[in-house]
């Protein structure tokens, strides 16, 4: 098993326009009545560390996280490793070819699968200048690998997927402004996930993903738990 979720904390990494997590200790200690009771509160945008995005993320009358089906939730892994194209070139996307390459290297389908798109910004996620390419809260200056839209297009016109997800702050690429990629996924119904930890320490196929969002009414992403099991023996 291999725990694919960032801890949340004050670092818990998200879109910049959105709110920090913050966490206030109400209580820690031994009270009058003899009995020791922590307990805490917390604020923060529903789109910070790992977190889904809902289709209501980016589509008018879109399903919210309360509303997707729970069988969505549990499904095949599809590692999509971009990682040598992106230490080179980090405004780099995942490909049509790639999910081409994906298949006919382990004689798969995509069908019924979720998609993580491996860049290597896993490991550069407590380097916020690293992992958004600027420590500067400006969208503009921001620059990491995501999921270019001719792929996202692709996998709807021709694949059934559940979800999908990066180790980036988005699936759409830093450089976007119109989060095509997010439009078109979350218009038909398929969830994104992002900042997903450890995607290097989980076969290209073989693993299945347990993904347990927090069961928010009318919210349009939600804090994440995200595991992978997978046998010893298999691709990687």
């Amino acid at each position: 098993m291999v725990d694919l979720t960032h801890t949340v904390d004050e670092t818990a990494r998200h879109y910049p326009l959105f709110k920090d997590f913050e966490l206030t200790v109400l209580e820690n200690g031994t009270r009058e009545e003899r009995f020791w009771l922590q307990t805490e509160e917390h604020s923060s945008t529903t789109h910070a560390g790992t977190h889904m995005d809902a289709p209501s993320h980016f589509t008018p009358g879109g399903l919210n996280i309360d509303q997707i089906p729970i069988d969505q939730f549990i499904g095949p892994a599809a590692v999509i490793d971009i990682t040598q194209r992106a230490s080179l070139d980090p405004d780099t996307g995942a490909t049509v070819n790639d999910l081409i390459h994906w298949e006919n290297t382990t004689g798969k389908s995509l069908d019924g699968t979720i998609i993580l798109i491996r860049s290597g910004w896993g490991s550069k996620y407590h380097n916020i200048t690293a992992y958004a390419g600027t420590a500067e809260r400006d969208i503009t200056k921001m620059v990491f690998p995501g999921l270019e839209p001719e792929a996202a297009q692709w996998l709807v016109d021709n694949r059934k997927i559940k979800g999908i997800g990066v180790d980036t702050i988005s699936f759409d690429k830093g450089t976007s402004l119109d989060f095509l990629s997010h439009q078109i996924l979350l218009g038909h119904g398929i969830f994104g996930l992002e900042n997903v930890a450890n995607m290097e320490l989980i076969p290209i196929y073989g693993a299945t993903l347990h993904v347990m969002p927090m069961k928010m009414a009318k919210a349009s992403g939600s804090p994440t738990r995200v595991v992978a099991t997978f046998p010893d023996v298999i691709f990687s």
